[in-house]
């Protein structure tokens, strides 16, 4: 997020910005943003603007909106494009695939771009290197008002696209995904509709990230009468991105106020709302998703029990607190009906914050065991992950531990990867036999909004998309799913940020480099072929795909990955 200083201490001519948050562009670390600085001059009206920036940063928002919201200062993913431009209009339409061109300026009084130097190795900073106003631009060429983009091979690094490029392709390989997965994609009516319901959807995205509150609410009120609970598998969807963009928009705050701004409660371990339990069970019943991610984690904890006659589960999360402990008791009855000696006993630990809620899944659990003829032993660890201490964890002697998480890890991932690693370091410590890993397997923790909001509007889609496969239009159930689970984790990516965004969700390269980091070794899943029979069996109907990646099982929906599981050993 930028942040504007000093204002009332500078001269009416000068504005200084300096970054609030800053993030490497490969690691995703929150950096030190004094460590680089830039001067820029001309580019923008009335004066000069000072940014403080660092290499490889990016910013959560990439632009900062100047005093008379005319103008902004734009900055691309790497950082080595800068932009003064006129915000009076940039409509979506007014590029096309070969131009090599940004905007159309409607008003003649900047636009210059600046290509930064390297630092000099010795603590001294350069001076950015200036390309062409638009008023040069004007007197040299009178067919049109756009500023060209620097193609040099002198520069710093190769230009990254600029914002309405990267826009653009998101948007175009949303529409080209949907016109090919989804119904009506013969160029209907409808499908019009629907594209030009996804290209409004982003179009007020920009505007909410512009902080443009009346072009947004303008737009807001529109997509709110085309995006219905009970229509297309995109409207639908669509639905509840606006609730999340009208929740950011409702939280902005202007660019000089101090930290976070207070976001709604947006978490789906909320005990006391039973709405969201309803829905989760519906997602557990009528979803394949967490399903798989039980079958994969049953099927290696049972190859690491093989032999063994003391075993223990440690549970990070219990599957978000879902009801009955379902994944445990299918581990219960394979263990009952392995051939040869079950185990001497079972114990499962399940760490969080619901104690009455696992204490009352505990119970059902010991009755289950029971009638089984498993000797079980259930106890809880009343404490949040990021607080967890090895002596938490009550080890014994001969026991072979197994540490389990189903959607759990990605709410631990923060602006650092301090939490997490010290998550993976404690868990390491406990020294488990394997530690399997289920998460989402998309790119939702990105720092840029906009890049985020289109990855998780082409992932929702899909499991809309899948859910229409499987329930007729007007099911009351897939309302309360997409409702009262999906739509809330939507909101809390798309509406929050800072440490109240839980739902960092990340691909299976991401989570393979973390794992790798904190000392884990991959252990291979081989099972792509008992993933895609037991789909079968639960009759989760056509549409459905599972592949090995590089070690890691994917659910996917055509293709869409969804849900990956991965399996890790000290």
């Amino acid at each position: 997020m930028l942040r504007k200083l000093s204002k009332d201490s500078l001269a009416a001519d000068e504005r200084k910005f300096t970054f609030d948050s800053v993030f490497d562009d490969k690691s995703g670390d929150l950096l030190d943003p004094t460590q680089w600085e830039f001067e820029i001059k001309g580019g923008v009206r009335n004066g000069s603007a000072l940014a403080r920036i660092q290499r490889h940063v990016v910013s959560t928002d990439r632009f900062v909106q100047s005093d008379k919201d005319l103008e902004r200062i734009s900055f691309d993913r790497n950082i080595f494009n800068f932009m003064a431009y006129s915000y009076s209009v940039l409509p979506q339409d007014s590029f096309d695939d070969n131009d090599f061109k940004t905007f159309p300026i409607l008003d003649d009084v900047i636009g210059a771009i600046w290509h930064p130097t390297l630092h000099d190795g010795a603590g001294d900073f350069k001076r950015l290197k200036k390309t062409p106003s638009l008023s040069e631009l004007s007197d040299s060429s009178s067919t049109n008002n756009f500023i060209p983009r620097n193609s040099s091979a002198s520069s710093l690094s190769s230009s990254g696209p600029q914002i309405r490029d990267r826009i653009k392709s998101y948007s175009q390989l949303y529409l080209e995904a949907e016109a090919l997965d989804g119904p009506g994609g013969d160029g209907s009516e409808g499908n019009a509709d629907e594209m030009k319901l996804v290209q409004q959807l982003i179009s007020c995205a920009e505007a909410v990230a512009c902080r443009d509150r009346a072009h947004a609410s303008l737009l807001l009120s529109d997509l709110r009468a085309k995006a219905l609970v009970f229509g297309s598998a995109f409207q639908r969807v669509a639905s509840c991105f606006v609730q999340g963009l009208a929740d950011r928009l409702a939280m902005v705050q202007p660019l000089g106020a101090a930290g976070y701004p207070t976001a709604p409660k947006m978490n789906i371990m909320d005990a006391a709302s039973e709405k969201k339990e309803e829905a989760l069970r519906l997602v557990y019943d009528i979803c394949p998703y967490i399903q798989f991610g039980h079958f994969v984690a049953n099927s290696a904890i049972l190859e690491a029990f093989e032999g063994e006659r003391l075993v223990h589960v440690v549970d990070l999360g219990m599957t978000l607190g879902l009801p009955h402990g379902h994944q445990w008791r299918n581990l219960i009855h394979s263990l009952a009906k392995r051939p040869g000696a079950s185990p001497a006993r079972l114990r499962v630990t399940a760490v969080g914050l619901s104690r009455d809620k696992f204490m009352a899944i505990g119970e059902e659990l010991e009755a289950c065991a029971a009638e089984a003829g498993v000797e079980f032993e259930f106890s809880v660890v009343h404490n949040n992950l990021e607080s967890l201490k090895p002596e938490d964890v009550k080890v014994e002697i001969g026991e072979v531990m197994v540490v389990n998480t189903i959607l759990q890890l990605h709410c631990v991932v923060k602006e650092s990867r301090g939490a997490l690693n010290s998550v993976l370091q404690i868990v390491h410590e406990l020294a488990p036999k394997v530690m399997v890993v289920v998460e989402q397997d998309s790119s939702h923790n990105g720092p840029f909004f906009l890049g985020r909001f289109m990855e998780a509007l082409h992932y929702y889609s899909a499991i809309f998309d899948s859910l229409d496969a499987v329930l007729p239009k007007y099911d009351t159930r897939r309302a309360k799913m997409e409702q009262f689970y999906f739509a809330e984790e939507i909101k809390n990516i798309v509406s929050c940020e800072g440490p109240v965004r839980m739902e960092r969700h990340e691909r299976v390269d991401q989570w393979r480099r973390r794992m790798s980091r904190a000392g884990f070794q991959p252990v291979p899943l081989k099972m792509a072929a008992q993933a895609k029979q037991w789909l079968s069996s639960i009759n989760a109907g056509d549409g459905y795909t599972t592949v090995e990646e590089k070690g890691c099982v994917v659910l996917g929906w055509k293709s869409k990955p969804i849900i990956a599981a991965s399996c890790w050993k000290c």
